[in-house]
């Protein structure tokens, strides 16, 4: 089960990934939707990360070796989820500060994703411990 979180996890990244370096414009208009939902847009947003980050710890619980990143990940995913749901204005002034002059940010964040995307396929398909 972990070999298919891991490579649900890397098809993931790897679309949103080249997504925000190929539409960067795009990402900087879906935050300032977000934004201009008020409370609500936080909230859009953390149902996503809630989903995406409890499909992984659910099926993902491994605390060894490299693939505790993953795991990792998830968590994270489901801490983005509580703020979003707990502390909607903080998230709402990170919305605010999301414009064109930032938008390299969100292709440097997309390369990121994608470099992650290849390091999840590598361990998806790496032998597992203890076999030959």
């Amino acid at each position: 089960m972990e070999q298919t979180i891991q490579v649900f996890a890397a098809v993931s990244f790897f679309v949103i990934g080249l997504s925000h370096i190929v539409q960067r414009s795009v990402w900087i208009e879906f935050f300032a939707r977000l934004h201009g939902l008020g409370r609500l847009g936080p909230f859009a947003e953390g149902f996503l990360y809630l989903n995406f980050g409890a499909l992984i710890v659910s099926f993902h619980n491994v605390w060894t070796g490299p693939e505790v990143l993953l795991t990792l990940i998830g968590w994270a995913q489901i801490f983005k989820a509580l703020l979003r749901f707990a502390a909607p204005a903080v998230v709402l002034r990170t919305y605010a500060r999301m414009g064109p002059a930032r938008a390299w940010q969100i292709q440097v964040a997309g390369g990121l994703f994608v470099v992650l995307s290849a390091l999840l396929v590598s361990l998806a398909i790496r032998a597992p411990q203890g076999a030959s």
